[in-house]
């Protein structure tokens, strides 16, 4: 497929599977209003000197949203997948699975920017006793950027197989970042990112009114989440069924 037809399929595909995107859509709500509880009930408590209240209030909010978090997670591999295979169908709720998919798959984002984190730190050691630091930063970047891409093509390996150990095959992560076109990869992730950036602007000034304003903000924030993980699932699959 070409980048068009990747950008139109991805951005379409959340509305073409409408029931399971207003089951999530509801979960995103769910743990945007109870990452927002948290801050409000974490200053408020904070105000009135209710310590233990505040940090039972803390931490449940951040229990919630994080199993929601993986349970989206989880479920975007799976859109991942299909897309893989250029299926429109709609993946089926799993709730153990798909959590413990999502787990794997922070676990495979951990690694995919650990690894350049750690090569990046000992090239500057190295190479910054003969080259100037400018010159060390665009080799750092170099390599984040071709991590960063390689991520992408782990998250399709690990939707593929629901195999840790395939994610983690870097080198074959990276070689599918050739198989798949570098114009390709990163034409389709630019174009993402603007349109994420931009809604996402419009959304956090909504949300920095307050109120009930704030409070439409942070609704609007779960269902942009979830659409954007349906739209990036969507087209992480299809990039990688060119492969």
């Amino acid at each position: 497929m070409n980048i068009v037809d990747i950008i139109t399929d991805s951005l379409a595909y959340p509305f073409q599977n409408i029931m399971a995107f207003i089951v999530y859509a509801i979960l995103g709500i769910i743990a945007g209003v109870a990452v927002g509880g948290t801050i409000v009930g974490i200053v408020l408590g904070t105000k009135v000197n209710q310590t233990l209240t505040t940090g039972i209030i803390a931490v449940i909010g951040i229990i919630l949203a994080i199993i929601i978090a993986l349970l989206i997670s989880g479920y975007e591999l799976d859109i991942v997948k299909l897309g893989t295979m250029r299926s429109y169908e709609s993946p089926e709720i799993d709730f153990v699975r798909q959590v413990h998919n999502g787990i794997n798959l922070v676990i495979t984002k951990l690694v995919y920017y650990l690894i350049p984190f750690i090569i990046t730190l000992v090239l500057s050691l190295v190479l910054g006793l003969f080259l100037r630091n400018w010159i060390v930063s665009i080799i750092a970047f170099i390599i984040y950027v071709i991590f960063a891409f390689a991520e992408y093509m782990a998250e399709c390996r690990l939707a593929k197989t629901e195999e840790l150990s395939e994610a983690l095959a870097v080198g074959e992560a990276i070689n599918d970042i050739t198989r798949v076109g570098v114009i390709n990869v990163v034409s389709v992730t630019l174009i993402l990112l603007v349109i994420s950036f931009i809604i996402s602007l419009i959304i956090f000034y909504l949300m920095s009114f307050g109120g009930a304003i704030g409070l439409l903000g942070s609704i609007l924030l779960g269902i942009f989440a979830v659409y954007f993980e349906f739209v990036t699932g969507r087209a992480k699959g299809l990039l990688y069924s060119n492969a």
